[in-house]
């Protein structure tokens, strides 16, 4: 999920108010930008917890998601390169390696 998206979910209400109470709120900082003057590259990057530099000052493209959807974010991109790979080469490997059980 984009960080939008995960902060939208974690502000929907548990109708059990045990569970509810217990769950963990993603707040983000700061103020939304003003429509009339949004800022450069994504337009979520001032408040996001996971912006880099690119985001700052490319708009991300539209990437469909697994189960239908579209996200404008560079985390979803094969844009970003860390460690020689990109973002979503380094999470499959990472995926990998996590169900690899050595057998």
């Amino acid at each position: 999920d984009s960080p939008y998206t995960e902060a939208l979910l974690s502000a929907v209400p548990v109708p059990n108010p045990k569970v509810q109470r217990r769950r963990e709120r993603l707040v983000l900082p700061g103020d939304p930008p003003d429509p009339t003057d949004p800022p450069g590259g994504c337009t979520f990057h001032p408040r996001c917890p996971y912006a880099m530099d690119v985001c700052r000052s490319v708009v991300p493209e539209p990437t469909p998601v697994d189960g239908g959807g579209t996200v404008r974010c560079h985390l979803h991109t094969s844009g970003p390169v860390l460690a020689g790979g990109s973002v979503l080469e380094l999470r499959a490997a990472e995926s990998g390696a996590a169900t690899d059980t050595g057998s």
